[in-house]
């Protein structure tokens, strides 16, 4: 199984930096919507409904049971709702923040996943994990500039900048840690297409109703704002249904390594769409969480 998690044939690793790319430009495509009045709600129920509908066509198409254990119809609500309490969370720090550190924030994931699986189930964590936690640590606190020393305003008022949307990445790598935990625990056997179909429409439901409940939909007030509202749940959909119907087909069994450039391709996308830039120390800390989370998908055992 190794084997097939390394040896990736050309077009597998190019579908999955396709795929990354496309996770990148969803979260850019996200802060044009939101920047032109759309909200979080609006971009989640969107996104969510439309993927979930993608998947639900494919896994009836290719005649995959939607049977359900016991243990799995009671933890796959948790999960979905987790998963929800990620996208808003995600979506609100990408509102408030750099694209990129904000996904950066987010890619600490790993961490909070051993952590959960610690707490939770007693699993010892890997070697690994705790080589690379200083690693993702120091990176993450380059790249969000902790001093204030790249934005010249200083510790407090930096922070009374950024504050509150790495409070919301940090909040969505907590949340979505502990639903890979009770994924791979609590729902084991479970076909990944019908995990993301359910999961997916829970989350779009919750959206629809948080919505329903609020102020109705905040739809974006000019064209790019719908372009961005269209394009992040084309990108999102399309990315998903690569992820389901053709990664299998080409034998990739461990391709989350690879997904975690997401952060560099939003980096570059978000200069150039939405002119964001980072200081050079905040680049050379970003690229040390992603080189240190990429490393973790990587290696072996």
């Amino acid at each position: 199984m190794n084997s097939k998690t390394t040896a990736l044939s050309g077009v597998a690793f190019l579908t999955l930096l396709a795929i990354a790319l496309m996770m990148g430009a969803n979260h850019v495509a996200a802060r044009l919507a939101f920047n032109s009045g759309a909200d979080v709600l609006t971009a989640i129920t969107f996104r969510s409904l439309c993927t979930a509908f993608v998947i639900g066509v494919i896994v009836w198409q290719q005649g995959v049971s939607l049977g359900l254990t016991g243990q799995q119809k009671r933890f796959l609500p948790l999960i979905g709702l987790l998963i929800g309490v990620q996208s808003f969370c995600l979506y609100s720090a990408v509102a408030r923040l750099p694209v990129a550190l904000a996904l950066l924030a987010f890619n600490t994931y790993p961490l909070t996943t051993a952590l959960w699986a610690r707490l939770l189930y007693r699993q010892e964590t890997p070697i690994a994990v705790k080589r690379a936690v200083p690693i993702i640590l120091i990176g993450l606190a380059l790249a969000l500039d902790v001093l204030g020393a790249a934005s010249g305003l200083g510790v407090e008022a930096h922070w009374g900048e950024i504050g509150v949307g790495v409070a919301f990445a940090l909040g969505a790598s907590l949340s979505f840690g502990l639903a890979l935990v009770l994924t791979q625990f609590e729902t084991p056997g479970l076909d990944g297409r019908v995990r993301t179909f359910f999961t997916l429409a829970i989350v779009g439901g919750l959206a629809l109703i948080s919505v329903g409940v609020g102020d109705g939909f905040q739809l974006p007030r000019t064209v790019v704002g719908w372009w961005g509202l269209a394009l992040l749940t084309l990108l999102y959909g399309t990315a998903f249904t690569l992820m389901f119907t053709l990664l299998p087909k080409l034998g990739v069994v461990g391709y989350a390594a690879v997904m975690n450039v997401e952060p560099v391709f939003a980096l570059v996308l978000a200069w150039g769409v939405l002119g964001q830039a980072i200081a050079g120390m905040q680049l050379v800390g970003a690229l040390m969480v992603v080189s240190a989370v990429v490393w973790l998908g990587l290696r072996k055992g």
